[in-house]
């Protein structure tokens, strides 16, 4: 016992206890089994402790201030986009954008091509704008359709001499499932549209946009006619709260281009008045650019006081 004592303070007493380093508090009796009766530890501290209550509360800490800045952020989002204020930029007239943008496009060995980017006041979850449009002047684009039909029917032979690039049923279909996607649009006839639906081919076309839909107006009686529509007519569609959508080549005069602009800001309108009933959606900016051109914010007017005449454009 007395030898047992003399452990425990010579343990006590050493350089350990006066040392920042955790203590060892080791009581056992001389001369008996560790593994016995006789073997104790201090159950409140154990045989080694270790005390990592500053480190843990740090690390905690950090923890919570990341977690409120994530839910501040969260909370901050805005639901509509961030709008900027017209009044504090530069606005141009149609001719006077038209001139800077032909200028931009001098010595382009490509064919450009004017394009609206109509800007709207909308929320970023919603219904989006989109249709087809087929101007009073249609810009020349190289669109390939393929025409899903019965084979050996009219359909089939009109759309061959409409121009179609791809037509048939089966053919067409396994062409489409093997990955081969070498046309732009695709249109399937009434009759098709049964086979069209059981062959699966929606989440190849889906994605690209190109599946054949009554919705969109692409499950058509008269091949022809879509046919027409499509190359000489101009889709467009709402992205990220701007509606874009070529409206004139570069050799357009400004007539011809006002006249596209009208008729496009026209159908652009009562497509929002379509769906004003589930959200409320306005403009905002209109801007006029080109391929290779930086965009122009259109004031709204045709010529500026002190602008250049429509004739020296032409």
């Amino acid at each position: 016992m007395a030898s047992t004592r003399s452990s425990i303070l010579q343990w006590s007493r050493g350089p350990l206890s006066s040392s920042s380093r955790p203590r060892l508090q080791c009581i056992y009796s001389a001369g008996s089994n560790l593994a016995g009766p006789a073997a104790s530890f201090n159950q409140t501290k154990g045989p080694i402790q270790q005390q990592r209550t500053a480190v843990a509360s740090a690390n905690a800490a950090k923890y919570k201030r990341k977690e409120q800045s994530t839910a501040q952020k969260k909370k901050s989002k805005s639901p509509s986009f961030v709008y900027h204020d017209l009044r504090k930029i530069q606005q141009f007239a149609l001719c006077d954008a038209m001139r800077y943008i032909r200028a931009f496009e001098v010595g382009s060995q490509r064919n450009p091509k004017y394009e609206l980017h109509v800007r709207l006041k909308t929320l970023k979850n919603g219904p989006v704008v989109r249709n087809r449009l087929r101007l009073p002047h249609p810009v020349k684009t190289d669109v390939r359709v393929c025409v899903i039909c019965p084979p050996g029917s009219k359909a089939e032979e009109d759309a061959k001499k409409a121009g179609a690039v791809l037509v048939g049923e089966d053919d067409v279909i396994d062409i489409i499932k093997g990955g081969k996607i070498e046309f732009d649009r695709c249109i399937c006839h009434e009759d098709s549209l049964l086979k069209l639906n059981k062959s699966g081919i929606g989440r190849i076309l889906g994605p690209r946009g190109m599946m054949p839909s009554t919705k969109t107006g692409t499950v058509v009686k008269d091949v022809v006619a879509s046919i027409r529509d499509m190359t000489g007519g101009s889709e467009y569609r709402e992205r990220m709260g701007v509606v874009r959508m070529a409206v004139g080549q570069l050799s357009f005069t400004p007539q011809e281009l006002q006249r596209n602009i009208k008729a496009f800001m026209e159908s652009l309108r009562k497509d929002m008045a379509l769906i004003s009933d589930k959200m409320s959606k306005e403009l905002h900016e209109v801007v006029l650019s080109s391929t290779s051109a930086p965009g122009f914010s259109l004031n709204g007017e045709f010529k500026s006081a002190d602008g250049i005449a429509p004739t020296e454009i032409a």
